[in-house]
């Protein structure tokens, strides 16, 4: 589990991050150097969940020495199968990282989230869903992994 005590604010406590797939820890369905390096430490903490409509059909291959659960799910309603499966893990308790429109559901049922800006951008209307936009996946599991970051970034 991950704890952040933030001055002014109640202690959060993650047992769950939920990461979108491409345009987050991906770009062109290939995941980006560095996450695996952090996903192995991230995952010392918390369960770690990768959702994808699988566009590219390469999440197996690019997600097979990562920790953490691949879902797939249809890509029609996106959004809203993201918004399910964080709401069965319970919101209340996870974080959840992405970069895109169909994002935003997520967002809204999660304690926590953080835009990411990677090689495909990110959605305008999902930074104002965000607590936390950070400007790579990296620096987005950086910030996870320090609670002086989180505490900095979302203090009162």
């Amino acid at each position: 589990m991950l704890v952040y005590e933030i001055p002014g604010r109640e202690k959060i406590e993650i047992q769950n991050v939920v990461f979108d797939y491409n345009g987050t820890i991906a770009v062109d369905g290939k995941v980006l150097e560095g996450v695996e390096e952090l996903f192995v430490e991230l995952d010392k903490h918390v369960d770690i969940y990768i959702l994808t409509a699988d566009t590219y059909g390469t999440v197996a291959k690019e997600c097979s020495r990562l920790p953490g659960k691949v879902w797939t799910f249809p890509k029609e309603n996106a959004g809203e199968s993201k918004r399910d499966i964080v709401k069965r893990l319970g919101g209340q308790n996870t974080l959840v990282v992405g970069n895109g429109f169909n994002d935003i559901p997520m967002f809204q049922e999660s304690i926590l989230s953080i835009a990411v800006i990677e090689g495909e951008g990110a959605c305008g209307k999902l930074l104002s869903h965000a607590h936390i936009v950070a400007r790579s996946i990296k620096e987005a599991l950086e910030i996870i992994l320090s609670e002086n970051k989180v505490k900095a970034t979302l203090r009162n």
